[in-house]
């Protein structure tokens, strides 16, 4: 048992590294722009294409990786991180920056698809949703940690020191996985066959899961995406406040991160539909107290909370729609989600420019309300069958292995 946890840990640092490697380039955009001689927008690409690497490709290459040892995908896809982080701190090239970053998007769905799948399958299926949330945590904390951390060495040091970091990172993460994650090869009789894992797709109440989930991170990014400008354009924070306060909405995801977990465990349908309405609520409370500095401190403590529970909650509602093929699923919900944060973004942007930061908010709740209408299409045909399938969904596999990554 020791071990099985260590392993989750590993796994979860991994997950950390990876997030580290993809948002800490946002932090060092105007490093990156002026040592390499581009202009920031150009610079900005390093960002948006890694996104929609990952975006077209997840489910892709999480098909092709399918059959092989998951130990051999996770330690190669990890690796890649780390000598794409080496690469950075190297070049002084930006089309060598620039191929580097698509190169280790298209490994980054399928290290996460196959992590959270191998989480689950290491624990018994009752506590899978515990295994999950713990390799979440490296999302939260990636954001919270590697992320300023990241801009930091860039600022204080150096921009090479920021990219060795990242490097360092995802190298004993590589080592955690080759000494602590056991060989797990996919048997042929647990080989599902490409047709197979793409049936889900033929599933409308698939396609109204996936739709929620892309509404539910257009909620929390539409609004996230900007909070520094939120902060100090609404708020007046100044650039030492806006630090602090992001500071402490990523630890706070921390903490939200294992909160929305036992909540899941206890009641994944009632948590799952909760969460928009939670959104709602404090984008009106974000409206509310934005232009007073003391009340918003707390709230924006309150929003890193209930912000946090975007990535396990979708992640666990998708998966129990795909729980007879969890890392095809898992590759999915990483897709739809990009695109998710593709279309807050860009919705924010729009309302920001047209109608202020102040507005921001009421993005947040409109996106919140259009999830909570599609979650309830999804629950209103066959809803005593619905409710049978989440309790197969957490019933053993064909090896005594939890078949995928969700528990009730």
């Amino acid at each position: 048992m020791r071990k099985t946890s260590l392993t989750v840990l590993v796994l979860a640092l991994g997950v950390f590294g990876i997030i580290t490697t993809e948002m800490g380039m946002v932090g060092v955009l105007p490093r990156v722009s002026a040592e390499l001689g581009v202009t920031p927008s150009a610079a900005g690409w390093l960002v948006g294409v890694f996104a929609l690497v990952i975006a077209v490709s997840g489910p892709f290459t999480t098909l092709l990786a399918s059959g092989i040892d998951r130990k051999k995908v996770l330690a190669a896809a990890i690796a890649v991180f780390a000598l794409s982080n080496a690469v950075y701190a190297l070049t002084t090239q930006y089309e060598v920056m620039l191929a580097f970053r698509v190169v280790p998007a298209l490994f980054h769905p399928v290290f996460f698809a196959v992590a959270l799948a191998t989480a689950a399958r290491l624990v018994p299926a009752k506590d899978a949703t515990r295994a999950t949330t713990t390799v979440f945590a490296g999302v939260t904390v990636g954001f919270a940690l590697g992320v300023p951390l990241t801009s930091y060495l860039a600022g204080h040091l150096s921009l090479a020191s920021a990219f060795w970091f990242g490097a360092l990172v995802n190298l004993i993460a590589f080592l955690g996985i080759l000494w602590f994650v056991p060989s797990m090869p996919v048997p042929d009789s647990q080989r599902s066959s490409y047709g197979a894992q793409l049936s889900i797709l033929k599933r409308p109440r698939m396609w109204l899961t996936i739709t929620s989930v892309v509404l539910v991170f257009a909620a929390m990014f539409s609004v996230y995406g900007y909070s520094a400008e939120y902060l100090g354009q609404v708020t007046h924070m100044d650039g030492t406040w806006v630090s602090a306060m992001l500071m402490a909405f990523g630890i706070v995801m921390i903490l939200g991160n294992f909160a929305f977990g036992s909540l899941l465990r206890r009641n994944l349908v009632g948590t799952v539909v909760a969460y928009p309405v939670l959104c709602l609520l404090v984008y009106v409370l974000l409206y509310a107290v934005g232009p007073l500095f003391a009340p918003m401190v707390p709230a924006v403590l309150v929003w890193g909370a209930v912000h946090s529970g975007g990535l396990i909650v979708s992640q666990s509602w998708l998966g129990r729609d795909a729980s007879d093929a969890p890392e095809f699923g898992n590759s999915l919900f990483i897709s739809f989600s990009n695109l998710g944060i593709t279309v807050g973004t860009a919705v924010g942007g729009w309302v920001m420019a047209e109608y202020g930061a102040r507005q921001l908010a009421w993005a947040g709740v409109g996106f919140s309300v259009a999830a909570l209408i599609v979650m309830a299409l999804r629950l209103s045909p066959e809803r005593g069958r619905d409710r049978g399938g989440v309790r197969q969904a957490v019933s053993p596999g064909p090896s005594g292995q939890a078949p995928g990554e969700v528990g009730v």
